[in-house]
């Protein structure tokens, strides 16, 4: 049966609603500097905060995939919107008190878990017919990845405007916030299912195994670029605004808000260029990405040595510029290696590689104590150009196109 008409494409309302849980999940970041000044909380409490949310995020990828391959996209996708509508309103209650404010960092990492993976398969999902019988095959990562994105940056940005110059800004943010997640629910509930529920599933332990993550090419080439999508992204918008703290005075957390529009913004740029990067024949678009960051890093140093702002703006540029290509080109060596059974349990399993990023800023906090900023950057860059010697070296093995050819199934 064909879908109906409609005035949005189905693909597009699914990526509201993915774009209302990155909202929430990145409206804090900005916001580190007002809870260190207002709070007086440390930076390294700032950044266990900031990192919190992994711990929602991972175990949402990794159970709500196989869940939603069982009961359908929709059934798992909207409680997303919705937990990060209750995380904004913890966080509106946890002002001056960082226990609430963790509850509702971890809330706000369960919603935007399931919505990436669980947004994801379905955004590509339907772009394909007979939902959309125009998209090109590189569609449905690249919509995925662009929507998280404009919400990660939008969401960083208005509420670091509003907490710089509205009043009432430990609430304000978070109250915008609620009405982008109503709005995201409601986009949910109208998006058509493409995945039917299991009439008889099988074991839910069975469902959580995901046999394509032990494919060679998904070892090789997903796994040593994946830490550093987030990686990226992390270094631009949660290190660096604090390493400028001393310039910034009284704009601080202005200035952290403009790292996450640069960065992000630059993101979102390069992820429409990552279509004409990939190669289903080659490693092209991670190697180009994981090209990216190794300067991307070595810039972010210079950053952190001259205390620049100016520097600090052209490295969150390079690193939104590496975050943005990383996300998508993995998401197409995912969409590449994962069958129809495991797409959205393999996607689980990248996004929860990539968020190993965000303890970045707390591990670099601890390090600190031995090392200095510029010299940390440094290390980056060099384990960095590491990782992309080792995808380097498996450029054309084990495509997943080459196993179907030769009838094999590679573990």
């Amino acid at each position: 049966m064909l879908p109906q008409k409609r005035i949005l494409p189905p693909w597009l309302l699914a990526a509201v609603a993915i774009f209302a849980v990155a909202w929430g999940g990145n409206q804090f970041t900005p916001l580190l500097v007002m809870y260190k000044d207002l709070d007086g909380l440390s930076t390294g409490a700032v950044d266990v905060l900031l990192g919190a949310y992994v711990l929602g995020i991972v175990p949402a990828l990794l159970i709500g995939g196989p869940l939603s391959d069982r009961f359908g996209r929709r059934p798992l996708m909207l409680p997303a919107p919705a937990l990060a509508l209750i995380a904004s309103i913890f966080l509106i209650l946890g002002a001056g008190n960082p226990a609430i404010l963790f509850v509702g960092r971890v809330l706000s990492g369960i919603g935007l878990g399931l919505g990436m993976v669980v947004g994801g398969s379905w955004v590509k999902e339907l772009s394909v017919a007979p939902y959309d019988t125009r998209a090109d095959d590189a569609a449905g990562a690249r919509r995925a990845s662009m929507s998280l994105t404009a919400g990660f940056g939008l969401g960083a940005a208005v509420a670091a405007g509003l907490a710089q110059f509205a009043p009432f800004q430990a609430t304000l943010p978070y109250l915008v916030h609620i009405v982008v997640a109503l709005l995201g629910f409601l986009a949910a509930a109208a998006t058509p299912e493409t995945h039917a529920r299991q009439v008889a599933p099988s074991r839910l332990v069975d469902d959580l195994r995901i046999p394509a993550a032990k494919h060679r090419r998904f070892l090789w080439v997903v796994v040593p670029m994946a830490p550093w999508v987030f990686g990226c992204a992390a270094s631009a918008y949660a290190i660096l605004p604090g390493l400028m703290s001393s310039r910034t005075e009284g704009f601080g957390i202005g200035f952290s808000g403009f790292l996450c529009l640069v960065g992000l913004g630059c993101g979102l740029v390069l992820q429409q260029v990552g279509k004409r990067i990939d190669n289903a024949d080659s490693a092209r678009g991670v190697v180009v990405s994981l090209g990216v960051a190794v300067p991307a890093m070595a810039c972010a140093a210079w950053a952190a040595y001259t205390v620049n702002p100016w520097i600090a703006t052209l490295a969150a540029a390079l690193l939104g510029s590496a975050y943005g290509l990383l996300l998508v080109s993995g998401l197409q060596e995912v969409q590449r290696i994962a069958g129809p059974h495991d797409l959205a349990g393999l996607t689980a399993v990248y996004y929860s590689l990539t968020y190993l990023g965000f303890f970045i800023p707390a591990a670099l906090a601890v390090l600190h104590s031995w090392l200095t900023y510029p010299w940390m950057f440094i290390g980056g860059c060099v384990v960095a150009a590491l990782c992309l010697s080792v995808v380097v070296s498996f450029y054309r093995k084990h495509l997943p196109q080459q196993a179907q050819e030769s009838g094999l199934v590679e573990a």
